[in-house]
């Protein structure tokens, strides 16, 4: 069944636009990696639609912009959301709470190298299979379990960082 290009974008387009702002923590990039992976998608329309539809082409154009040396941004400066002012006190303290997690979370995604943030997003945000993270990037399924590793592993160095190394024997 062949789905309008006009049809798709209305339908699917705030999906798009999750996954690419999962991406960049970066809204208005994400708009920008959304509307050039559409309007490539609409050049080649009538070649990309097939049996999974057009979306898996989309998303893989997205990442691949994502990954792209020329799209990195010059400045790592980013602006943190505000909490607003009329929260009562017990709820302003748990969304406090909520926001700094969150924050504390992006600013530990954003350590790591593209192509492990790209997996991270992928497996544990778009809850997609290995071999389909595998698809999208181009890359063999081992090699997705490899940048799956490295990540998890910086990340949780970062979040104990004071953790040694047990020493031989098992004993610290």
């Amino acid at each position: 069944m062949q789905v309008e290009f006009t049809e798709f974008v209305l339908g699917r387009s705030h999906a798009l636009l999750r996954f690419a702002y999962l991406l960049t923590e970066d809204r208005h990039l994400a708009e920008d990696l959304t509307q050039e992976a559409l309007v490539r998608a609409h050049r080649r329309w009538s070649g990309i639609v097939g049996e999974e539809g057009p979306e898996p082409y989309v998303r893989k154009a997205i990442l691949r912009q994502y990954l792209s040396w020329r799209r990195r941004r010059s400045s790592t400066e980013r602006p943190i959301a505000e909490l607003p002012d009329a929260l009562p006190g017990a709820v302003a303290a748990d969304e406090a709470g909520r926001v700094a997690e969150t924050d504390a979370m992006w600013s530990l995604l954003r350590t790591l190298p593209r192509s492990q943030r790209a997996v991270m997003v992928l497996r544990y945000y778009e809850d997609l299979p290995d071999a389909e993270i595998a698809r999208l990037l181009g890359c063999s399924a081992s090699t997705v379990r490899v940048h799956a590793f490295h990540a998890l592993q910086k990340l949780r160095a970062a979040l104990v960082p004071d953790r040694a190394a047990p020493a031989p024997g098992g004993r610290r």
